[in-house]
């Protein structure tokens, strides 16, 4: 048989101010082969200083706390510690939120209250994108387009897996659909008569495309009343 090297333990450090909710999701992350959690920091002073001490593969960090944003944290990580990633893990359910936290690197963007699952498939997903990466490594000095195609799509598959209260994944694909099969744009009242929604429906999950930088917007004024908003395809 030949030889398989030993699995790289992953190390998790959590930025979580609640100590409790911190001690529960040390406990899950643990039930996952391959992951230690070697450190919790409850406030933005203990979480540098457990970043420059312990070097985590992995940081779990929250958004809200008294003393910092997490979301500028996330900031910091991501200028400072370049070889540590993160994941989200946030009662805050803004698409605002989530814009910015993608901007910044994150590898998931999961919401409270934490489901196991949810966590564990995440967690097997970094672990699967950071074997390939090592695999990458050891093997070439270079990297070939295929394989930058596949741990951005490994990535992009993750992310795209979160979507925020109010959005159904099934509606979402047929409202990207419709879209993308008019060339002349719809408005919501359009769309809620082709897919069987109401209009506020369709204008949320719109306004959700357009906030995700997936679709524009534009307004449209006619002869009479208001103007309206009016949905296209980039």
């Amino acid at each position: 048989m030949a030889y398989q090297p030993p699995i790289e333990e992953i190390s998790v450090l959590i930025i979580e101010d609640d100590v409790r909710i911190a001690e529960i999701n040390r406990r899950l992350v643990e039930k996952v082969p391959g992951y230690k959690v070697i450190g919790i920091a409850t406030d933005g002073q203990e979480a540098k200083e457990q970043l420059d001490i312990l070097c985590p593969h992995l940081v779990l960090l929250d958004i809200y706390f008294p003393d910092m944003n997490g979301l500028e944290f996330l900031e910091v990580i991501h200028q400072q510690y370049q070889e540590t990633d993160v994941i989200m893990i946030t009662a805050s359910r803004e698409i605002s939120s989530v814009k910015e936290a993608l901007r910044n690197g994150v590898f998931d963007f999961i919401v409270k209250p934490l489901v196991f699952e949810r966590l564990k498939n995440s967690l097997e997903k970094y672990q699967e994108f950071r074997n390939k990466l090592k695999k990458i490594q050891t093997e070439n000095q270079s990297i070939n387009q295929e394989e930058i195609d596949e741990l951005i799509n490994r990535q992009k598959e993750q992310l795209h897996s979160y979507l925020p209260k109010g959005i159904d994944k099934i509606t979402l694909q047929k409202v990207t659909e419709v879209l993308n099969h008019s060339e002349e744009g719809l408005n919501a009242e359009r769309l809620a008569k082709q897919i069987g929604i109401s209009r506020p429906t369709a204008r949320r999950y719109l306004e959700y495309l357009v906030a995700k930088d997936q679709i524009g917007a534009d307004l449209s004024y006619g002869d009479v009343g208001r103007p309206e908003r009016i949905y296209r395809k980039k």
